[in-house]
């Protein structure tokens, strides 16, 4: 299995995090709110295109709102390989962070 990107780390934590209300909107203020970076919409949409290409997010949508006038919602979800890979990545990070010095910041 081939690494994802940071980006797509970000993106599908942040999914994993929301769960059921993983879409647009909630998922660019938790990634703000988490990595105290701007995120425009389209810095979150591109990265949750290619993850379901890969095939580790699935999307559908939700049933039309009155608040939304009557739009529906895109919402998405891990899927198994997603989930195969963010364990693979926290193997990855553990290894990469174990038995290097302490960092310190001069």
């Amino acid at each position: 299995m081939r690494l994802i990107t940071r980006t797509e780390e970000f993106v599908l934590l942040a999914v994993w995090r929301l769960q059921d209300e993983a879409y647009s909107v909630p998922l660019r203020t938790e990634l703000v709110e988490l990595t105290d970076q701007k995120w425009s919409l389209g810095a979150v949409y591109m990265p949750l295109e290619r993850l379901v290409k890969k095939g580790m997010l699935a999307s559908s949508l939700s049933d039309s709102t009155p608040e939304r006038g009557g739009r529906q919602k895109r919402i998405y979800s891990v899927t198994s390989s997603g989930k195969k890979a963010l364990l693979k990545i926290q193997e990855v990070e553990r290894r990469m962070w174990s038995g290097i010095p302490k960092l310190v910041v001069d």
